[in-house]
């Protein structure tokens, strides 16, 4: 963050050869100074840039308000809040004004007054771009109060009449002059304080409690809603819909890169969790949208999958902990934890009582067996398996450390087959190598090379 100006006083300010411009101008000029610069206005965001960034950027041209419909965990909150990015990092304000007018343009009775009041003398002060967004969740409680404003019965007490417009309170979207508000699930908010917005969002004025306050909001309207024909909790009425320039789907990352950048970004990490982990819990998730089993209406958010990773994380972390391991690296085996936790996450189809921890499980595999196909396509196991066919078996589990498993491998005479294997993942450290090989044996278990059984937090390959 760079300093704020040192101007101080309007006069200084016009002084300067400061340039007014309004909220929709701002954010065209810096989303065009960004793109000839070939810099990202959208850091973050991951499989939008063939469909959905196009036209949110058409849309700002054009000065539109702007309205997301997609499935839960799509990332059009991530979304609205990084247009704060083409926002000036500083703009200026009349100091003390409740609606942060700029000193060029004060719009409410008592700026006015003290514009003509002071003159030139009129204090300034700075805001910072992070300052200029409003974010608020919609909820059936929310009132026309909270998004517009109200009648403030401390000021009345203090002399004014009712009829005086110093008596309003300003809600939020008033208070969002020359910035961004952003609401979120539209739908939720009661029909009746739907309709209240619908002045501000054409006309730029405010009607509380029967008059009319003519103030020239400049402010840029976005918001986000799930589909109506899943959510049933409410709709966006038509007015409404008609007021926002633009409606734009978003969608769940279309490529497999995507995905896995995803969960990258976001997921919080305890421990290590090799490239080829998060390859499968992003192929789970994917594998999930794509199953009959699952309420495809509702979606499998990005949130599935990072709280996968998350939760494989902490099982690697306290594997390690009480193991006393050097490093603590997620292996195969962790996977399991995931399922057991991540189930209430997804809403199956009516018919499907009782079979949620075996679709979950079922996808898990295709998954494994998926992202085995892929990193370890023609190594030769024969040597492996003619091993464990012989009668060598290899534990594994939430009990087992990754020095344990290692030594615990059979003995291929003079084969390279474990080096390979680990060279395929990059696995450098005891951890990262016990990671790949246990995920190669998993492999051979779901193509049926090998058995597997599983009892009391042990697993064992034979």
């Amino acid at each position: 963050m760079t300093a704020a100006p040192g101007t101080t006083t309007v006069g200084a300010l016009r002084a300067s050869g400061h340039r007014q411009k309004h909220l929709k101008e701002e954010l065209r000029d810096n989303l065009l100074t960004a793109l000839r610069d070939g810099r990202d206005p959208w850091p973050g965001l991951h499989g939008f840039d063939e469909t959905v960034i196009p036209q949110v950027e058409r849309a700002i041209l054009a000065g539109h308000d702007i309205v997301l419909l997609g499935e839960r965990g799509q990332g059009k909150t991530r979304l609205l809040r990084t247009l704060v990015g083409l926002l000036d990092e500083w703009t200026p304000v009349i100091a003390g004004s409740e609606l942060g007018e700029h000193p060029f343009d004060p719009i409410t009775p008592v700026s006015r007054r003290r514009a003509a009041e002071l003159g030139d003398d009129l204090p300034v002060v700075w805001r910072h771009r992070d300052e200029r967004y409003a974010e608020k969740l919609a909820t059936p409680d929310t009132s026309v109060a909270d998004l517009i404003g109200d009648v403030d019965p401390m000021k009345v007490a203090e002399g004014r009449s009712l009829g005086d417009p110093e008596t309003i309170h300003f809600g939020l979207i008033p208070r969002s002059h020359r910035g961004i508000v952003a609401i979120n699930e539209l739908p939720d908010l009661a029909e009746r304080i739907q309709v209240a917005m619908l002045n501000v969002m054409e006309e730029r004025d405010i009607q509380i409690r029967g008059y009319v306050l003519r103030l020239p909001l400049d402010v840029l309207v976005v918001a986000s809603a799930n589909p109506e024909d899943y959510t049933n909790r409410g709709r966006i009425i038509t007015p409404l819909k008609d007021r926002f320039g633009a409606e734009i789907r978003t969608h769940y990352p279309v490529a497999l890169s995507d995905e896995v950048a995803v969960i990258r970004q976001e997921a919080h990490l305890v421990a290590e969790v090799p490239d080829a982990l998060v390859e499968i819990l992003a192929r789970f998730t994917r594998n999930l949208r794509e199953s009959t089993a699952v309420d495809q209406r509702s979606g499998v958010s990005a949130r599935f999958a990072i709280a996968g990773a998350e939760t494989i994380a902490a099982a690697a972390l306290h594997r390690a902990t009480v193991q006393r391991e050097p490093q603590a690296v997620a292996r195969v085996v962790d996977l399991e934890t995931a399922v057991e936790v991540l189930g209430g996450k997804v809403e199956f189809e009516t018919g499907e009582e009782g079979r949620e921890h075996d679709i979950l499980t079922h996808l898990l595999r295709t998954a494994t067996a998926e992202t085995v196909r892929d990193h370890f396509r023609g190594i030769d196991f024969a040597l492996l398996v003619d091993a464990i066919e012989g009668g060598a078996m290899v534990s594994t589990g939430g009990q087992v450390s990754a020095i344990d498993f290692l030594s615990g491998l059979p003995r291929l005479g003079e084969s390279e087959l474990y080096d390979e294997v680990c060279d395929r993942l990059g696995a450098r450290n005891d951890g990262e190598r016990a990671s790949a090989i246990e995920l190669a044996l998993e492999g051979l278990y779901l193509a049926r090379k090998v058995s597997k059984e599983t009892s009391r937090g042990e697993t064992v390959y034979g």
